[in-house]
C-alpha cells in the first residue's frame, strides 16, 4: 500500500466519533465532503486498517440503476469483514431496493464497534430519489441503535451539502466534515522538501495526494517538471484533467467560463468576454449565476473582494485549486507537446510560464499563512482576522496584502504588504512602490499601520523599513504539523 500522508487532524477527528460509538453503543454518521482526488476515499480507508474493526466499504458506480447497485452492494457485503454470520448474507438482493437492503444491512451488524462507508453518496441519491428518505428511515429505526460509525462520502459539493440540509431527510443526523487538501507543511514534510521548493510543489500539487504520493522524495520543481513532460500520463497532467472532465464532461457555458478564468482572465467583463461567442460576450444576466454556481456551489472557483474601510470593486475570480489552475494556464498546453513526441518543448514552455504564473499564484497563500500566524499571535498585530488585497477600478496600485480586523469593509487596517516572488530580493525600489500603493489603500495610516514584505529571496532594506520580513520558511511555518 503507498504512504499515507498527513491528515492527522481528520484522523483524529474520525477516531473521537470511533471512540464515542465503543463508549455508548449508538451509532454516529459523518459526512465528509472534498473535492476530486483530495484524498476521501484514502483517508477513510487509512482509518479503517488502522482500527481494525469490521467494516464494509462501497463505492457507488454513476449511472447504475438502482437494481445494479443494491445487487454491487450485496457483493460488497458478501467480501466485507461486517457480517457477524456470513451465512446469513442472501445470495441475491432483496426486492424491496434500498430499504430491504439497508434493513438487511442492519441485520448483519456485528454486536462491537465497526464502519460502513457509503463512497459516491450522490450517485445513490441521482439513481433513485427515494434514497435518502430510505437511508434516514434505516439509520433512525435501525442503525443508529447499534455501535455502527455511518461515513457518507461525496465530491459533489453541492450535492452533499443539501444531503444534511434543513430540507433533506438526514438534516440533523450526520457530523460535517470538509476534507480539504494537504495544507503546506504536510506537503514539504511528504517530500523532504526546504521551504521555497515545498511551496513550489505545493503549489503545483495543489495539495492532492494522489499527486504528492507519485512525487519523488527530494526533487525540486524543474527536475520533476523536466522527467514529467515526457509522459503524457504523468500524474501532474491526469489528475486536473480527470478532474475537469468528471465535472464538466460537456463544454457547456460553466466549463467555457472556467476556463476563461484559469487562462487568466480575473474580471467579470474579462471573462464575458472571453467566454462569450460571435454573438458578444456573455450577458451579465446569464453570467452573474453562472459564477455564483461556480464559487459557492461548486467551490472551484473563488472570488476575492478588494480589502479596506470603505466598499470597493470589481471582484476577482481564480481557481481555487491551484493544481488545475495551472493545468489550465500553463501544464494543458505542455501535455499537448508532450503528446505530439515533443517533451523538450513541452518543458521550455512550463519553464517560460513558470515563474509568471507563480508570482501571482502564490499570493493567495500568503494571505492565508499571515491569517493563520495572526490567528496564533504570531505576528504583530494579533487582532487582525482577515488578510487579503486590495485594487482600484484601474488595477493602479494593486496592493497584494491588507491585514484587517474584518472584511471586505474593514474597521480598521493593521497591515498592508507586498509579495515578491522572485531570486531578487525585496530591495528599496520595492519598498517605495509599496509605500506608495499602501497610501492609496482606504484606512492606511502612515503613523499606525504596519508594512510587511513577503519574498522569496529575503530583504535587502535597512533593518526598520518595514514591520515584518517574511520569507519562504517563515510561510510554511504557518501551518501546523
Amino acid at each position: 500500500m503507498t504512504q499515507f500522508v498527513g491528515r492527522r487532524a481528520e484522523l483524529n477527528l474520525l477516531q473521537k466519533r470511533l471512540d464515542q460509538i465503543g463508549r455508548t453503543g449508538t451509532g454516529v454518521a459523518v459526512a465528509i465532503r472534498g473535492r476530486r482526488q483530495v484524498g476521501k476515499s484514502r483517508l477513510v480507508q487509512e482509518l479503517c486498517d488502522r482500527a481494525g474493526l469490521p467494516y464494509l466499504f462501497f463505492t457507488a458506480i454513476k449511472g447504475a440503476s438502482s437494481t445494479e447497485a443494491t445487487a454491487l452492494f450485496l457483493a460488497e457485503l458478501v467480501e466485507s469483514t461486517l457480517p457477524r454470520e456470513r451465512d446469513l448474507v442472501p445470495r441475491t438482493p432483496p426486492a424491496g431496493g434500498w430499504p430491504d437492503m439497508l434493513r438487511l444491512l442492519a441485520s448483519l451488524l456485528p454486536g462491537g464497534p465497526c464502519v460502513v462507508v457509503l463512497d459516491e453518496l450522490p450517485w445513490l441519491s441521482e439513481q433513485d430519489e427515494t434514497f435518502d428518505a430510505a437511508l434516514q428511515v434505516a439509520w433512525d429505526r435501525l442503525l443508529s441503535r447499534h455501535p455502527v460509525l455511518l461515513l457518507l462520502l461525496g465530491s459533489d459539493l453541492h450535492m452533499m451539502q443539501r444531503m444534511t440540509a434543513y430540507d433533506r431527510p438526514f438534516y440533523g443526523r450526520a457530523d460535517t466534515l470538509v476534507l480539504g487538501p494537504l495544507n503546506p507543511a504536510e506537503t514539504a514534510d511528504a517530500l523532504g522538501l526546504a521551504a521555497a521548493d515545498a511551496l513550489d510543489a505545493h503549489l503545483i500539487t495543489g495539495g492532492l495526494p494522489g499527486i504528492v504520493r507519485r512525487w519523488p522524495t527530494g526533487t525540486p520543481a524543474m527536475e520533476l517538471f523536466r522527467e514529467e513532460c515526457a509522459d503524457p500520463a504523468s500524474p501532474v497532467f491526469s489528475v486536473p484533467e480527470q478532474s475537469l472532465s468528471a465535472e464538466f464532461s460537456n463544454p457547456d457555458l460553466s466549463r467555457r467560463v472556467l476556463e476563461a478564468v484559469g487562462g487568466g482572465d480575473r474580471t467579470f467583463s474579462n471573462i464575458a468576454a472571453t467566454a462569450g461567442s460571435q454573438a458578444g460576450a456573455l450577458p451579465s444576466g446569464t453570467l452573474s449565476p453562472l459564477l455564483q454556481r461556480l464559487v459557492t456551489d461548486k467551490g472551484v472557483l473563488a472570488a476575492d473582494e478588494p480589502l479596506s474601510t470603505q466598499p470597493g470593486r470589481p471582484a476577482l475570480y481564480r481557481v481555487a485549486d491551484s493544481n488545475l489552475r495551472l493545468y489550465l494556464a500553463v501544464l494543458r498546453d505542455a501535455q499537448q507537446q508532450t503528446r505530439r513526441g515533443r517533451p523538450e518543448a513541452a518543458f521550455a514552455l512550463v519553464e517560460r510560464r513558470w515563474a509568471t504564473w507563480r508570482g501571482r499564484a502564490i499570493e493567495p497563500l500568503v494571505r492565508e499563512g499571515l491569517e493563520l500566524a495572526a490567528a496564533a499571535g504570531d505576528l504583530p498585530w494579533p487582532n487582525s482576522e482577515i488578510v487579503g488585497g486590495w485594487w482600484n477600478r484601474r488595477f493602479d496600485p494593486e496592493v497584494d496584502i491588507v491585514g484587517a480586523d474584518r472584511g471586505p469593509v474593514a474597521g480598521r487596517i493593521d497591515f498592508v504588504g507586498s509579495v515578491k516572488w522572485v531570486s531578487a530580493p525585496f530591495d528599496r525600489r520595492n519598498l517605495a512602490a509599496l509605500r506608495q500603493g499602501a497610501a492609496q489603500v482606504p484606512g492606511f495610516d502612515p503613523d499606525a499601520t504596519g508594512l510587511v514584505a513577503v519574498s522569496q529571496a529575503g530583504a535587502d532594506l535597512p533593518a526598520d523599513a518595514v514591520d515584518l520580513v517574511w520569507g519562504p520558511a517563515d510561510l510554511l511555518n504557518a501551518w501546523p504539523r
